[in-house]
């Protein structure tokens, strides 16, 4: 999940996983699986860093989950 803001400045959450594209129209416009979309001030760039983020954070929770399962 990301947080992202709508051109009235409200922030909202998406689930990152549901993104199936961006296009730059020059505001970033965040076309989900489902065909709905949102505009959103963060470019481009700035998403793809918070997905990564988002990502590296659940890498990071189930390595310690494993090596807190594997020391039992």
């Amino acid at each position: 999940m990301i947080k992202l803001t709508k051109l009235n400045r409200d922030e909202f959450i998406i689930n990152s996983n549901h993104i199936e594209c961006i296009e730059m129209i020059p505001e970033s416009k965040v076309i989900m699986t489902n065909k709905d979309f949102y505009i959103v001030r963060e470019s481009v760039d700035e998403i793809i860093d918070r997905v990564i983020e988002y990502n590296a954070k659940i890498y990071n929770m189930h390595q310690k989950i494993n090596v807190v399962n594997n020391n039992d």
